[in-house]
C-alpha cells in the first residue's frame, strides 16, 4: 500500500513559503514563477496558512481588493486542513475530495516535508495503478517463461 511518504519521496519535498506580511502581489509572482498553485504562508517553522490561485481570483475581485495593497493573511485559509506522510495513499484522496481541497500539506511528526496537490495525488494513483497491472499480467503471462 502507497503512502503519502512514498508520494513526496517521487515527487520532492519543495515547499513554496511567503512570510505573513507578504502581498497577494508577491504570492501570485511566486505561484507564476514556479507553477504553483498554492503557497504555504509562514512565520519561521510554523504554518499560519496556506493562499491558493483560487483564493486570490475569489476573494480580491469579490470583495473589491487589489493585490498590490492586500496582505496574504487577510485572505489566506487560516485552518489548514494536512495529512500525516505516513497515512495510506486512499485516505489522502479522501480527505482531499471530503474536504474539497487541491493542495495539502505533509507533516511527519510535527516537521513540515512537502505541499501536494491533486494532481500529484492522481498521478501516484495511476502510476500504482499501473504497476499492479503490469504485476498482474505477469503473472497470468507466466512470468515471461
Amino acid at each position: 500500500m502507497s503512502t503519502v511518504r512514498d508520494m513526496i519521496r517521487k515527487k520532492g519535498g519543495e515547499v513554496y513559503t511567503l512570510a505573513p506580511d507578504a502581498t497577494v502581489f508577491d504570492a501570485l509572482a511566486l505561484m507564476a514563477e514556479v507553477n504553483s498553485g498554492a503557497v504555504l504562508v509562514m512565520d519561521g517553522d510554523r504554518v499560519e496558512g496556506i493562499l491558493s490561485e483560487r483564493d486570490c481570483v475569489r476573494k480580491l475581485e469579490l470583495e473589491g481588493r487589489t493585490a498590490k495593497n492586500t496582505k496574504v493573511t487577510e485572505i489566506m485559509t487560516s485552518k489548514v486542513v494536512y495529512i500525516e506522510a505516513s497515512q495510506p495513499l486512499e485516505e489522502c484522496m479522501a480527505l482531499m475530495i471530503d474536504k474539497n481541497i487541491r493542495h495539502l500539506p505533509v507533516f511527519d511528526e510535527g516537521k513540515l516535508l512537502g505541499l501536494i496537490s491533486v494532481r500529484d495525488v492522481l498521478k501516484e494513483v495511476v502510476d500504482v495503478q499501473k504497476f499492479m497491472i503490469s504485476q498482474l499480467e505477469h503473472y497470468i503471462t507466466g512470468g515471461g517463461r
